[in-house]
């Protein structure tokens, strides 16, 4: 036996010797690079396009059948551009010789790539420069039987770079620092899947890097990939997906479960070189984070059973993007709470004090870019002070024009609807409202729009308004339209205009003033104005006014964008006032014979409400001038005269005819001439 085991190695290892002979002189005598030509005419032929081989081709048979291509590029199919369709610099390829001629067992080594450059075409009709190659593929593997064992140790792509060009949709990707690695490819086993690589989007003007983790298994029968859990970085956002496997044999039509992670939207807008907004809070727009279901269809990306948290307000709901040219956005979301003061411009502190707020300008960029439908749902937000709860948003923006309809929310136990339109479809953006608001709590709005809390009662109003400008300071500037405006069973707290009438009398008589009764407060039933807004100013002629003890009537202006106010009324004292506690007779009868001047003037957070001191010693000087002119004209004594004769003449016969007459005419004379003095 031991004769035999040595003659049976003697001869393996002659078969050994022969074959490393053979490979030594196989890699001597045979040289690749004369079969260049041959490549390219078989390629040509095949395909259509010129492939050039520049560096060289470099073959060995063991113990892997080994090929290394240098340099080497693809022409474009015809028709389409002069930019090759692929090239790379080196190119490597080795497959166990042994496995495959004994046990047809195909045993790739890593392949790689350097310096790949792919160059992707879509036409302005829909023709790919790519579909020929897929044609091809498929007519080569149609008689495959696919039965031998087939393995690759792994796939290393390195600096590579892809641009896809579409002139129907005028789009343009491209990818830089490409790289791709994979784990073992083999039939039936799951496939290690990593690539990085940095990103330009054109028109989007978006730009960034991107990298993705995976494990995916691939059935060739049923044309389906299946993945694993998906880890995927992008902009420094990480996310998540969870993937149901789909078919990669017609267009793929993925839905996958979405995680991503907390990430700063400022700091992603500084890397999209694109300025982040300086807001009240510096922390707002800090922390994003949210998870969802995707869906990609032939129609629509969709995400829904949306959980998205931004800062401290949670939105719930679903958002698709048509796959279209215009890729308009639909949403239907609701939040819970929302504080919109965080998002704001801050206040200007460099003057010192309290601050005056910079105006805020339109974001016309933004609202020119958008293209969105749908609603949103709020539980409460909050703006300057004021609640606003169950609000209801409908959305509607595109080609430069976006519409807030039907816009209605609870407001301080009141309500609150709008419709609110901004134009930046031309070059300055203009503004127009249309707003109700009805049993509106006057105190909280007032507390919450000027922290005072100088008035109560309920208010009804309507603005119909429109203005242009760049920020709403320069809007408020420029308002022109309609308000009309009712306040209803409320008081002015610190003002009692019923005792600030009785000072001025008292002080026009020279008597001591009367005590004021405290807590000054001034209360009213109904309050009206309605009137034109132009140039930001609201002009109101029919003022109306009824309080316990008066009504008043006037007309004056509110300065909107000054929030100044600056009114002139006249109040007339009812017969007997609800409330005349501690005033004489003396003035009840005084009061209630005059028409008493009154003026609101200053702040419209914080007006003076007080008597026209001024227009009431005009209007007694007046009075007195009108009588004694018409006394020294008529005579002062003619009416005491004819009085006494008709005493002396009392039970006599009827005065006579023209006695009569004489005295008609010389009353009228007299009324003619009051009224004459008076005006």
């Amino acid at each position: 036996m031991s004769g035999l085991l040595k003659k049976t190695l003697y001869l393996f290892l002659g078969i050994a010797a022969l074959l490393v002979i053979a490979a030594i002189a196989f890699t001597l005598l045979f040289d690749a690079n004369d079969f260049r030509e041959d490549i390219a005419a078989e390629v040509q032929r095949s395909t259509g396009r010129e492939l050039v081989i520049e560096g060289d081709l470099e073959l060995s048979l063991f113990p892997w059948l080994a090929i290394n291509i240098g340099k080497t590029t693809l022409g474009n199919a015809p028709g389409f551009s002069d930019a090759p369709f692929v090239s790379f610099e080196q190119a490597r390829l080795s497959v166990r010789l042994l496995p495959m001629l004994l046990r047809r067992e195909v045993a790739v080594n890593t392949a790689t790539l350097d310096a790949l450059q792919l160059n992707l075409e879509v036409t302005r009709d829909g023709r790919h420069n790519w579909k020929d190659l897929l044609e091809s593929d498929e007519t080569a593997d149609a008689g495959e039987s696919g039965s031998a064992a087939f393995e690759i140790a792994g796939v290393r792509i390195s600096d590579a770079a892809v641009n896809y060009s579409d002139a129907a949709a005028g789009e343009n990707y491209r990818l830089t620092n490409f790289r791709l690695s994979t784990g073992s490819v083999a039939r039936g086993k799951p496939l290690a899947l990593k690539i990085d690589f940095d990103f330009e989007l054109q028109p989007a003007d978006l730009a960034g890097d991107f990298a993705i983790e995976t494990e995916m298994m691939l059935d060739g029968e049923a044309g389906t990939v299946d993945f694993s859990r998906v880890e995927i970085s992008v902009l420094g956002i990480e996310i998540s997906a969870d993937v149901e496997p789909f078919s990669y044999v017609e267009e793929a039509t993925p839905t996958a479960r979405i995680e991503v992670d907390a990430f700063s939207l400022k700091s992603l807008m500084e890397r999209l070189d694109i300025e982040p907004p300086v807001t009240a809070d510096p922390d707002a727009l800090g922390k994003v984070y949210g998870d969802a279901l995707v869906r990609v269809t032939d129609a629509a990306i969709m995400l829904s059973e949306l959980d998205l948290v931004i800062d401290d307000t949670t939105y719930t709901g679903e958002v698709s993007k048509a796959r279209d040219a215009r890729g308009t956005i639909s949403m239907d979301l609701a939040a819970d709470s929302i504080n919109l003061g965080r998002y704001m411009e801050p206040a200007d502190e460099s003057a010192g004090g309290g601050g005056e707020a910079v105006p805020v300008e339109i974001p016309a960029d933004l609202i020119r870019s958008l293209n969105v439908r749908g609603g949103l749902t709020v539980a409460e937000a909050w703006l300057s002070g004021m609640k606003f709860e169950n609000v209801q948003l409908g959305l509607n923006a595109g080609n430069g024009r976006l519409r807030l309809h039907p816009v209605s929310a609870g407001l301080f136990n009141g309500k609150y609807e709008g419709d609110v339109q901004i134009n930046v479809s031309g070059d300055v953006p203009a503004l127009s409202v249309n707003e109700n608001v009805n049993n509106v709590d006057l105190g909280a709005l007032a507390k919450a729009m000027f922290d005072r809390e100088s008035v109560t009662g309920s208010i009804n109003g309507s603005f119909q308004l429109t203005g242009r400008g760049a920020d709403l300071a320069a809007i408020q500037r420029s308002l022109s339209g309609n308000m009309s405006m009712e306040l209803l069973d409320g008081a002015w707290e610190g003002t009692d205009v019923w005792y600030e009438l009785r000072r001025a009398r008292a002080l026009f008589k020279k008597e001591p003033a009367p005590e004021p009764e405290l807590p000054a407060r001034t209360k009213f039933s109904n309050v009206k104005a309605t009137g034109p807004v132009k140039d930001g100013v609201f002009r109101n002629d029919d003022l109306f006014a009824e309080l316990p003890f008066m009504q008043l009537t006037g007309s004056g202006s509110v300065d909107l964008a000054a929030a100044k106010i600056d009114y002139r009324m006249t109040a007339r004292i009812l017969e007997r006032p609800e409330f005349a506690q501690g005033a004489s007779e003396t003035e009840l009868e005084e009061f209630t014979e005059a028409v008493i001047p009154l003026k609101i003037t200053g702040p419209l957070a914080d007006p003076s409400i007080s008597p026209d001191i001024e227009k009431m010693l005009k209007q007694e000087a007046k009075k007195k001038i009108r009588e004694r002119l018409t006394d020294k004209l008529l005579g002062g004594g003619d009416d005491a005269e004819g009085e006494g004769e008709g005493e002396a003449e009392a039970g006599t016969e009827a005065e006579t005819t023209g006695e009569k007459k004489k005295k008609k005419d010389r009353d009228q004379l007299k009324d003619a001439l009051k009224d004459l003095i008076g005006n």
